[in-house]
């Protein structure tokens, strides 16, 4: 509980946990960006990681010079990338035998629903869930499972990674600093989380209200 406590503040105050960052380790804030973004798509674990959130807070720093926008988004570019690339290899190895119903941590719920979508939306699952949490994390795993076609996955990581990692650094280089969203940057944070997980969560309630009927 203490280490969700923990991680709930992160993600809701991530503009003064990040100037920290900054400042205690200044160039090597890059490794610790690239690893929280490889983590949260690549470690069937940790999906409960920042990512949309830690995206936007670090495009609003890019803004005012504390990184370079350059490096940034490529870093995190290929951290999405790769994450996913070790996500999918993990699924093609292991197959869903790491999900049981006693597990804690790899909870098959997550993959029912991530197979649902993959019903629903095919290949093109892997772009659209790269904006919805949790999910994002155990697509590339499904994908591993279900024995998608390397190059096929390739292709859709690419582009899902891409459109992913742009957009949130991007609207926080461009918007994080305005006054009105620098002084409700919390604000701004959560409205990003409820957007990001609405997606998922209307899913789930259209999936159980077509079981009841």
């Amino acid at each position: 509980m203490e280490i969700i406590k923990h991680l709930l503040d992160f993600i809701i105050h991530i503009d003064k946990h990040m100037a920290l960052i900054i400042q205690d380790f200044g160039v090597w804030s890059y490794l610790f960006l690239f690893l929280i973004i490889f983590g949260e798509t690549g470690l069937v674990v940790v999906p409960f990681l920042p990512g949309d959130s830690l995206l936007f807070a670090a495009g609003a720093f890019a803004a005012t010079g504390s990184f370079n926008l350059g490096y940034l988004f490529f870093l995190l570019f290929v951290a999405a990338i790769s994450g996913n690339m070790v996500n999918y290899t993990i699924g093609h190895t292991f197959g869903d035998k790491m999900f049981t119903p006693q597990s804690r941590i790899f909870k098959k719920a997550y993959l029912d629903r991530t197979h649902k979508f993959y019903e629903k939306y095919g290949g093109r699952t892997i772009i659209l869930t790269r904006f919805m949490p949790i999910l994002r994390t155990f697509a590339p795993f499904v994908a591993g499972v279900g024995r998608m076609g390397y190059g096929r996955f390739f292709s859709y990581n690419v582009i899902g990674g891409f459109l992913w990692v742009s957009s949130f650094i991007f609207a926080g280089y461009f918007f994080g600093n305005m006054p009105v969203v620098k002084h409700n940057f919390t604000l701004v944070i959560m409205a990003i989380i409820v957007i990001s997980i609405l997606p998922a969560v209307i899913e789930i309630w259209k999936h159980k209200h077509a079981s009841k009927a």
